[in-house]
């Protein structure tokens, strides 16, 4: 445990993960001080209201100084520049990581601006709901969820070593993995779904309007969790989606590979090619489950 304390942190954006992170510390007593950054003054006020935080700044470079971890929660396309503003005031033995869904970038972007960039973690913890800001933040977050590590070759062990402590003190199980590796699995895992998610919903949006007040009063599961997937924040995902397009692209290609696959199937009423596809993502579905990695709707019993 005491390689997961901290005496000093600074959490750079204040929103859902940033935010369930420093609720979980508190809970733990990882951290004796903790400080948020945050541009807009009512976010700022906000956080110290619901407990976030100890102090609250509007610039990154006095948020950093004397903190001996920095944690960066925001949108992907600004780590850079933040990591450029708040080098002035940062610790070289600071460790400093990131909470985002893409890695490449952001190992390249904030490295490039560190006086110590050996005490970069790139770091993803695999958990979320499709709120944000400081009031989506709850401290059982992360518990039995997975969180990636993504050193690099260069990246101090001593670095990697207590955030994995700290991790796995508010309830996560830690993988490593490289930083391209990490944008591969994750552009099938996360993006690709959110993408389709998006696509789903603005296709509803297009449609004709009696249709579209049908779809919205007879939404079945199936269409709620796309829209509650759809609800996710959209800075963060048009960043996500510019800056891992590679991987991204990859994986739409193959997707589409199968979805005409999928359509030549009900063309043809090749009922045993759907049956078994269908009876394959079943298994998967409930292995996720096993895993620990989805929630299960239960269920609801009516009354006698």
């Amino acid at each position: 445990m005491s390689g997961a304390r901290f005496e000093r942190v600074a959490m750079i954006g204040i929103g859902l993960i940033n935010g369930s992170l420093a609720l979980a510390m508190r809970q733990a007593g990882l951290a004796s001080e903790i400080v948020a950054c945050a541009r807009r003054p009512e976010t700022r006020a906000r956080a110290l209201e619901l407990g976030l935080c100890d102090r609250a700044v509007a610039d990154p470079a006095e948020a950093v100084v004397g903190a001996d971890l920095v944690v960066l929660g925001t949108p992907p396309a600004a780590l850079g520049d933040v990591a450029r503003a708040m080098a002035p005031g940062l610790e070289p033995a600071a460790i400093v990581t990131d909470v985002g869904s893409i890695k490449t970038m952001v190992v390249r972007e904030v490295t490039a601006h560190l006086p110590n960039p050996g005490r970069f973690v790139g770091g993803h913890p695999v958990a979320g709901t499709e709120h944000s800001g400081p009031d989506a933040a709850f401290a059982t977050l992360f518990q039995n969820r997975r969180c990636i590590l993504t050193p690099v070759e260069d990246t101090d062990p001593d670095a990697v070593a207590r955030l994995v402590a700290l991790w796995e003190a508010v309830g996560a199980t830690v993988d490593t993995m490289s930083p391209d590796h990490h944008d591969r699995v994750l552009a099938i895992t996360s993006h690709l779904p959110h993408l389709c998610a998006y696509t789903i919903v603005g296709t509803v949006a297009d449609l004709e309007e009696h249709l579209k007040s049908e779809v919205f009063k007879y939404a079945a599961g199936g269409f709620t969790d796309f829209t509650r997937i759809a609800a996710s924040d959209p800075t963060m995902w048009r960043d996500v989606f510019l800056n891992n397009k590679e991987a991204v692209l990859e994986m739409i290609g193959r997707f589409m590979e199968d979805l005409v696959a999928l359509q030549r199937a009900i063309r043809w009423e090749q009922g045993d090619i759907l049956f078994d596809l269908f009876s394959r993502t079943r298994e998967i579905r409930r292995s996720v489950i096993q895993a620990g990695q989805a929630y299960e709707r239960k269920p609801q019993l009516k009354d006698d």
